[in-house]
């Protein structure tokens, strides 16, 4: 399941970072198809805005809790439908980083193709070149985060399986407000992942994904994503801060968002290879 879709996301941190409020009378139905896949859908297709920009603070956190400090913009554009045919081909995000100067410049790219292998691209200014980041190294950790390039640029719905683990959670946010939930487990048909499975709680009355467990290849507890901020931005339930741990690594990366803006009128030219090379 897109787990930014866990930022969103944002498109992920896009479609990685902002959610929707379900529509009124969606939880009628929702009585009688509760399903894991239904669920799983329903985060899928929330409404994070036509398209948005944002600006990111990352703060990685290393075994000895020393600190480095990354700044970063974003923009993300959804798939706009036009009768049956998509103008722009899928969901679209660039994101490029101000601060410090060694990264300054570096760049990624995310063209979702629903019908094709989705393609990153990821723009290394000291180099001048553009590496394009395959399938295979999309579980890879993304410019030395705890987040994988598959976390900010999200996953297709139809790689995983889903079972319901718990249709009557309860999600408590850090402020000790208790929200209904679904506990639903996803696992990836890819028989290679790096992470094959997760536990995702998704607050039922948005959709949320607002906590993960992330399993190995071993089953073991490697991973936890955690929403710490939540708010409603231009009627947009925005994920304004959240943190992913890596046991394994004794590890942990914070990312906070801030200039929200929604509904901007970007077009797809404004994602284009030269955007992503631009200075």
């Amino acid at each position: 399941m897109p787990l930014l879709n866990l930022l969103s996301c944002a498109v992920a941190v896009a479609a990685i970072l902002s959610f929707a409020p379900a529509h009124r009378g969606t939880r009628l139905i929702a009585s009688q198809t509760e399903t894991a896949e239904w669920v799983a859908q329903q985060a899928d297709k929330r409404d994070v805005g036509r398209d948005g920009s944002f600006q990111l603070k990352m703060r990685l956190v290393d075994r000895q809790q020393r600190v480095r400090e990354r700044e970063l913009t974003m923009r993300t554009m959804r798939e706009q439908l036009s009768g049956t045919k998509s103008a722009a081909g899928g969901d679209r995000m660039l994101i490029r980083f101000t601060y410090p100067n060694d990264i300054k410049g570096t760049a990624f790219l995310v063209w979702e193709h629903p019908a094709a292998e989705d393609e990153r691209f990821l723009y290394l200014p000291s180099l001048g070149r553009v590496r394009r980041i395959t399938g295979a190294e999309a579980q890879d950790n993304f410019v030395g985060s705890d987040f994988t390039y598959e976390d900010i640029s999200g996953r297709e719905l139809d790689d995983y399986t889903y079972t319901m683990v718990d249709a009557n959670a309860t999600w408590s946010s850090p402020d000790g407000k208790s929200s209904p939930a679904y506990r639903i487990e996803s696992r990836a048909k890819d028989t290679h992942a790096r992470f094959p499975r997760s536990v995702s709680t998704i607050r039922k009355d948005n959709f949320v994904l607002v906590h993960a467990d992330i399993f190995n290849r071993r089953d073991e507890r490697q991973k936890v994503y955690e929403v710490r901020k939540l708010e409603l931005i231009q009627s947009i339930w925005t994920l304004s801060d959240v943190s992913m741990t890596d046991a394994a690594a004794r590890t942990h990366t914070d990312l906070s968002l801030t200039n929200v803006r929604y509904n901007l009128g970007l077009k797809e030219t404004d994602f284009s290879r030269r955007e992503l090379e631009a200075k």
